[in-house]
Formats: C-alpha cells, sequence, structure tokens
C-alpha cells in the first residue's frame, strides 16, 4: 500500500517509521522532562531543609526587600545597557580593523602587524578588571587636554580595548576559513587585496563567525558591572549600596535577574545561529 504526501509517494513502511520516530521523540522528551522535574524538586526539598534555610531566606529572598530595591537597581540596569550599546559597535570596527591589519602581507607594513599583534597579546592577557581600572584611574590621572574624565565613557573605552582584541581573533579566525581558492578566483577577475576583502573574504568571514560573536557580546554584557569599580553607579553598584544600608543582600539577586532576562535570549539567538550555521554547512 502506498500513501500520496505533499506530491510524493510513501510506502506503507516508510509512514510506519516515521511514527515509530514521532513516538521515539515523544518518549525522550517526556522521559527528560520527568527526569527533570524529580531533580528540581529535589534540589528544592535540599534546600529548603537545610539547616540555615531560614536566615537565607530572609536574608536573600526577601520579598519586601525585592521591591524596594527594583526601581533603584533597574534604573542603574539602564547604565548596564547603555554601556553594552555603546561599546558594541566600537569594539565591533576596533576588531575588524585589527584583524585586516594583520592580514596585511607586505613588508612594509610589518611595523602595524606588530603593533596588531602586541595589541591582540597584551589585552588577551591582562583581565578587563584591570584594564578597567587601569583606564578609570590612569587616564584622568594623566591630565591631559581632552583626555574623557567621565567614568562612564572610560568605562566604554577599557571595554573597547579589552574585548576588541577577543574579537579581533575571532575575525581573523573567519577570514582563516574562507579558501584560498576564493581569493586566487578573485585576484584571477582584476581585483585587488582591498576589493578581495571586501566583496568576497569579510562577507563569507562575518557569516561564519556571527555564532561566536554573539557568545563575546553576552560576556560583554555581563562584564558592564565591572565599570561599578571605578565609580558608575549601575546594576551592581545599586546593589550594593542597597545592601549595605539595610545589611539585606536581596538586591543582588535582583540585579542577577535582570542580566539572565537579558542574556538568556541573547544565548538562545546564538545557539539558533550556530545550528543554521551548521545546517548550511551540511547542505
Amino acid at each position: 500500500m502506498t500513501q500520496q504526501v505533499d506530491g510524493w509517494v510513501k510506502s506503507e513502511r516508510q509512514v510506519e517509521r516515521e511514527r515509530q520516530r514521532g513516538r521515539r521523540a515523544f518518549r525522550s522528551g517526556s522521559v527528560a522532562s520527568a527526569s527533570t522535574l524529580v531533580c528540581l524538586v529535589a534540589l528544592a526539598a535540599l534546600v529548603t531543609n537545610a539547616p540555615g534555610w531560614a536566615r537565607v531566606r530572609e536574608t536573600f529572598f526577601n520579598v519586601e526587600a525585592f521591591t524596594e530595591a527594583l526601581p533603584d537597581v533597574l534604573s542603574g540596569f539602564w547604565t548596564n545597557i547603555q554601556i553594552f550599546l555603546i561599546a558594541e559597535p566600537l569594539i565591533l570596527i576596533v576588531g575588524l580593523l585589527i584583524a585586516l591589519v594583520r592580514e596585511l602581507k607586505a613588508p612594509v607594513f610589518f611595523p602595524l602587524r606588530a603593533l596588531a599583534v602586541a595589541y591582540v597579546d597584551v589585552f588577551r592577557g591582562v583581565p578587563t578588571l584591570l584594564v578597567i581600572l587601569l583606564v578609570g584611574f590612569g587616564l584622568p590621572a594623566l591630565e591631559l587636554q581632552g583626555v574623557p574624565k567621565d567614568e562612564v565613557t572610560l568605562g566604554v573605552v577599557a571595554l573597547t580595548l579589552s574585548y576588541s582584541a577577543y574579537v579581533a581573533e575571532v575575525f581573523r579566525a573567519g577570514i582563516a576559513t574562507v579558501h584560498p581558492s576564493q581569493r586566487a578566483a578573485a585576484r584571477s577577475l582584476g581585483l585587488g587585496h582591498g576589493q578581495t576583502m571586501r566583496y568576497v573574504v569579510l562577507p563569507q568571514a562575518v557569516r561564519r563567525v556571527i555564532p561566536p560573536l554573539l557568545n563575546d557580546f553576552v560576556s560583554l554584557q555581563k562584564d558592564t558591572a565591572l565599570v561599578s569599580t571605578i565609580g558608575v553607579v549601575e546594576a551592581l553598584r545599586q546593589a550594593q549600596i542597597y545592601a549595605s544600608g539595610t545589611f539585606n543582600y536581596t538586591p543582588y539577586l535582583v540585579a542577577a535577574l535582570l542580566f539572565i532576562l537579558l542574556t538568556i535570549p541573547m544565548a538562545r539567538l546564538t545557539d539558533h545561529l550556530a545550528a543554521r550555521s551548521q545546517r548550511r554547512r551540511g547542505a
């Protein structure tokens, strides 16, 4: 026997195999959901039955403190978002320029390549927190004309310096994945090095590195909290101010939830783009 489906003729055996796959998928999903629920219930029982749970609940899960701290922490979180939105395009531009400089092969560009390599090595080696402290306190101390003294601006500069080194390596890895035959074909058509990179190499490289770039920006969104060390009043700093006055740490939970609400959609988008890219390469 056969069955007509969307213009294709399927045999009875094929239809039965598809039904079996559907049943197996449903069974696997049910088992996964049940096991997850059991683990969550067991974890909740373990935590709530701990000897110090009453004190932890009052200190970290106080509903009254949560509602009181939410407006201030939320206003501080808007500063985190602003820093992220300003730093992200700057990081993309600086990182791409560094990657392109490292791709210059002519001997005359050796000093620029050496500077680009040194930049990447230094800022990938120094922790982001130290970069923020050095920039936040070091630049104003120079007292040079035109050097910004605003803490938010200094925080953006520090994050841009640090993350551009990582993004440059991501771009360079994407450029390396483009087969040399693509460049040879472009050269045979009379395109120069700049035209080859602009019209042939970069469009392919950028599409391939979007998932790892989004991963870096998930980390960037979290690291915007580090600018509180130079005096920026953002979400973490607002939580610290409230906690130091009330000795209740629920505001830290408020800040954590706000960061989670922002980073989870970005993480899922990264997973979706990575899976789509893998499917395209498989096709």
